[in-house]
């Protein structure tokens, strides 16, 4: 695949690596301590899903990317995007479907977190495993240290910020927290506008192919969630609520990544860009479906015992 490089100014990464930052402040306003204390008390729901999200995702990623021969740039795209957190619309997205939101709340907390560290970690593991990938991965120099001190400044540094402001200023989060979710939407857009911009010749040439390795890694991703609790025999209010942890990815952060370290990888550009558009209509469409199912479910009881 050829690569385009985008140009982006020091003072303009700064200014990108600040808006994420922002969006997860606000984010991490809501979050309390109790959050993490519940996967304590209640341990099994939330580690099943940190456990299919950055630790089966990633391997199943991998394994398949290889198998297939998948390009790999290409590769490398879904590999970055398969290795961050839950993204920021996941709780909203669980509680409209019907999920069970403690759930949701406590896995982005902690994916959040554990992000810091696993976000470059699996990138560069599974980046590494693959054979095809590791070539390109030697030839782009990723400085790993920087990349983590990036995760953190982006996920870390606000989401401590948050916890620590919110419970101080409970107001606060109910006044921001609309305007943060119009912000994080519009700056996922730009996001992937600048990246589809600058790749527009690799968006035309490769759409065929970018396109379905998109749906079809989310559409895993949603499954993987999904089933990997539903084995787990874990309620339905919970195997909804990881299925869309899983699902959703904080692409914002996998664009800043790939703006900051790899401008030259415009098929990383195209997966990373394209999936935060795609798992946007893909997890709003699940969250109806199941919120269409829940009331008829509702309906269908109340059917039954107004008869008996």
């Amino acid at each position: 695949m050829e690569a385009v490089t985008i140009d982006f100014n020091p003072e303009s990464l700064i200014a990108l690596n600040i808006m994420i930052a922002i969006m997860m402040f606000g984010v991490s306003l809501e979050l309390r301590s109790d959050d993490f204390k519940r996967i304590m008390r209640e341990p099994k729901a939330p580690l099943i899903g940190l456990f299919l999200q950055f630790a089966l995702l990633p391997s199943v990623t991998c394994l398949v990317t290889y198998l297939l021969e998948i390009e790999p740039m290409l590769a490398l795209g879904m590999m970055l995007v398969a290795s961050c957190p839950g993204g920021t619309f996941s709780n909203v997205m669980t509680w409209l479907a019907k999920g069970n939101v403690a759930v949701s709340v406590s896995m982005t907390g902690v994916s959040s977190v554990a992000a810091s560290v696993m976000t470059p970690f699996n990138f560069a593991l599974f980046g590494y495993l693959n054979p095809y990938t590791r070539p390109l991965l030697t030839e782009i120099s990723m400085d790993s240290l920087s990349l983590l001190l990036l995760v953190l400044f982006v996920l870390g540094v606000p989401l401590a910020l948050g916890m620590v402001v919110g419970p101080k200023f409970l107001n606060l989060s109910r006044v921001i927290e609309k305007p943060l979710k119009i912000f994080a939407m519009l700056l996922m857009m730009a996001l992937a506008g600048v990246a589809f911009i600058k790749n527009t010749d690799q968006f035309v040439q490769y759409f065929d192919l970018f396109f379905w390795l998109v749906v079809a890694h989310n559409g895993s991703a949603l499954t993987l969630g999904y089933w990997g609790a539903k084995l787990s025999k874990l309620p339905e209010a919970d195997c909804r609520a990881i299925s869309l942890e899983v699902g959703i990815q904080n692409s914002a952060l996998a664009l800043v990544i790939i703006f900051t370290f790899f401008p030259q990888a415009s098929g990383m550009l195209l997966i990373a860009a394209f999936w935060g558009v795609w798992h946007l209509v893909s997890g709003s469409a699940l969250s109806f479906y199941w919120s269409y199912k829940s009331k008829m479910n509702a309906e269908a009881d109340l059917s039954v015992k107004a008869g008996s």
